[in-house]
């Protein structure tokens, strides 16, 4: 299946996105399965796209009309379509930059793989940052280590904002500072708490 994702920067009607659609019409995706937004590529905020990465299964491939119109900047275009390729969605791009990238043929595969490439190198820095920043810290006599994943505080936060339909619970758990994973440890998808958050908020002594 097909689903398109189509967006232009500006909301007072001087962009419109006509052009994106026609092609993704074109291109056999069905208009009702085209996914919008009206917001600035460097904005975190996109419900349009937030809701199309939900909607993709595996086997299914999102279609763009332009490589620049998913991605707020290189890291998170890395980052989004290494997601879609572990999630096994495909990926297709119409036209610009890009334009050609089909990842259900060879050359396509291939694309996927140097971004996949690209997000572990990314992934290694990182880590390789964190260990450099944890041997200064102990060679100032700060023994550092890793932060506590969740307090009370943070989990009110995570359950306020995951009572939100449109909430992004990849993009939450970046901004709250945790992983998905130990978001949804406490947190259910509507916002209510699990067990594992329950006893966090009967503990007393939790922060």
């Amino acid at each position: 299946m097909l689903i398109g994702y189509a967006r232009v920067s500006k909301t007072d009607g001087s962009q419109v996105l006509d052009l994106q659609m026609d092609a993704l019409v074109e291109a056999g995706v069905p208009e009702h399965r085209i996914y919008q937004d009206r917001v600035s590529g460097k904005t975190s905020q996109r419900p349009g796209l937030d809701a199309c990465l939900k909607a993709l299964q595996p086997g299914n491939t999102l279609v763009v009309w332009k490589l620049d119109r998913l991605g707020r900047d290189l890291k998170h275009l890395i980052n989004t379509i290494d997601e879609l390729r572990q999630r096994d969605v495909g990926f297709k791009v119409l036209s610009g930059a890009g334009a050609e990238i089909d990842t259900t043929t060879a050359n396509g595969r291939l694309f996927f793989a140097v971004f996949a490439a690209l997000a572990e190198y990314e992934r290694e820095l990182i880590a390789e940052r964190t260990r450099a920043g944890l041997k200064a810290a102990r060679a100032r006599g700060r023994m550092g280590g890793r932060p506590r994943k969740m307090d009370k505080t943070t989990l009110h936060m995570a359950m306020t904002a995951m009572g939100d339909p449109k909430a992004c619970a990849k993009e939450l758990a970046q901004k709250l500072g945790i992983s998905t994973a130990t978001l949804y440890t406490y947190v259910n998808g509507d916002g209510s708490v699990k067990e594992a958050g329950q006893r966090l908020l009967d503990n007393v002594t939790g922060k």
